[in-house]
């Protein structure tokens, strides 16, 4: 007989459990962070018509924020799309190779997304340092908060990747099977 119920992966229990739980739990909070600055950005961008078209005054700050809340979801949103298994890749050298091969292209491509990470945080973090006591014009924040969303999806997307990496050793990751 067919459950009706949709499948519901097992418990995941002991400390792998917990790693890939807290994996997932701060995926979501990524997912809510950038979701709510969607939110907010669609909310500025409104203001901004309203005050360009009936106040005929133009909310010169809007710009400005509007590129700080584009950063955070693009490299925030990239960093969840990597936890996710969808960020941009090809699949159809791995659908065509065998299953052996097809687990040495996702190690490959774990390992290369790490160390994209890596070099994301690296060069973010030193960036975000080196800009951080200039204040961008208009809205008086430290020019740093530009390229600290690069470090911080730069981290995420090494820890991400980490975690990838060690369900495959583990032999919890079967998502080489989902590329056929």
């Amino acid at each position: 007989m067919t459950s009706l119920q949709p499948d519901v992966p097992p418990r995941r229990t002991g400390p792998w459990g917990l790693l890939d739980r807290g994996l997932d739990g701060l995926a979501a909070i990524c997912k809510v962070l950038t979701g709510v600055a969607m939110v907010v950005l669609t909310a500025i961008f409104g203001w901004l018509v309203f005050g360009r078209y009936v106040l005929n005054a133009t909310p010169t700050w809007v710009e400005q924020l509007a590129l700080l809340l584009v950063m955070l979801i693009a490299f925030i949103g990239a960093a969840v799309g990597v936890h996710e298994h969808t960020h941009l890749s090809v699949t159809t050298l791995r659908s065509l190779v065998p299953q052996r091969v097809r687990l040495v292209l996702v190690i490959v491509c774990d390992l290369l997304m790490a160390g994209f990470g890596l070099a994301m945080l690296w060069f973010g973090t030193e960036l975000t340092l080196f800009k951080w006591d200039t204040m961008i014009p208009l809205i008086q924040l430290p020019e740093g908060l530009r390229s600290l969303p690069l470090a911080a999806g730069g981290g995420l997307i090494l820890l991400f990747s980490i975690g990838h990496l060690l369900r495959i050793a583990r032999g919890a990751d079967l998502r080489t099977d989902s590329f056929e």
